[in-house]
């Protein structure tokens, strides 16, 4: 048998989901009209943030924001800057690995142990790399390790792309998730397939995170109970009294006023801090704010600035 060319492989793989059992049947995506209330709301929280941070150097490239309105959870409303642009996420990337990983559970494509279940806690609840290396592995049948001869190395990144392939299918658009967070950077195959196929990072756009923390936070992502699994690992104790100014619960969380619940995954690197949050407001608001920002990491006060001017207006709506 002559061997497969990623054109063969990928008609192969498509033939092996729609095969599986189970395999879309998943809960009919949202959709996220225009609000021109939300878009003004959006852009003068922007507007905001890169007045107060001009003197960092702050400017429209390096910030993106996506809100969206649950008070109507059957018809949720969107507005958004910069949106739609891919930007490397942090460990934001995590929860589209945290929902595969539940479809393919759903599909019976994983078998439920308590090895995956302390991998997928460690990797959203912690944000482990560690964690999240063990679920790709799982999720993709790949492992890291040296380099591939070039026809190993091709089948190797199809199946490393699967998550990537599942959100297409979902109707996702700007989402690469095929690639390990590294701390000091990727060796072997790893490092090989980037070189080889895409240079670049896992990408997300706030608009893709914003609709996939919707979809969980509504009880649409996989089913209403793996949703609702989901949400459990995400929430956050806004009464930490952790020192870390990183603690997942201190992006957003020290802006949201007595009785605010928060479920968040929030991610930081050297060049990157993003924040994507599910939130409920006392006066009975439910909102996803996802909000990231390059080049100014160290700056922890512009995710909070753009929540706080987000949740006055929301809180202040009717």
């Amino acid at each position: 048998m002559p061997p497969l060319n990623r054109a063969s492989f990928r008609r192969l793989t498509w033939l092996f989901l729609a095969l599986v059992p189970g395999v879309g049947a998943q809960p009919a995506p949202l959709v996220f009209p225009a609000s021109p209330p939300l878009q003004a709301l959006v852009d003068r929280a922007a507007q905001t943030a890169l007045d107060k941070f001009a003197d960092q150097k702050l400017v429209a490239n390096q910030l993106a924001i996506t809100l969206v309105d649950l008070r109507e959870p059957a018809r949720p409303v969107r507005g958004s800057f910069r949106g739609e642009v891919q930007i490397y996420p942090a460990s934001v990337i995590k929860l589209c690995y945290l929902a595969a990983a539940h479809r393919w559970l759903e599909d019976g494509r994983l078998t439920d142990t308590p090895e995956l279940r302390r991998a997928l806690r460690d990797m959203i609840v912690d944000s482990s790399n560690d964690a999240t290396h063990y679920v790709i592995d799982l999720l993709t049948g790949t492992t890291s390790g040296p380099e591939l001869s070039e026809g190993e190395i091709k089948i190797w990144f199809e199946k490393r792309s699967a998550v990537t392939r599942y959100f297409a299918t979902l109707g996702y658009t700007g989402v690469i998730a095929n690639k390990k967070p590294w701390g000091d950077g990727p060796y072997g195959r790893e490092s090989q397939a980037i070189r080889l196929f895409e240079p670049k990072r896992n990408m997300l756009t706030t608009d893709a995170t914003a609709r996939l923390l919707a979809e969980m936070a509504s009880g649409r992502c996989v089913t209403a109970a793996r949703s609702a699994e989901m949400r459990q690992l995400l929430a956050r104790d806004l009464a930490t009294t952790d020192a870390d100014p990183d603690n997942q619960a201190k992006f957003t969380g020290p802006v949201l006023p007595p009785g605010a619940k928060l479920w968040s995954k929030a991610g930081w690197t050297s060049q990157t801090r993003h924040d994507a949050t599910y939130i409920e407001l006392p006066n009975g608001a439910k909102l996803v704010l996802v909000v990231f920002t390059t080049e100014h990491a160290n700056e922890r006060e512009i995710i909070r600035l753009v929540a706080r001017s987000i949740v006055d207006g929301m809180t202040a709506a009717k």
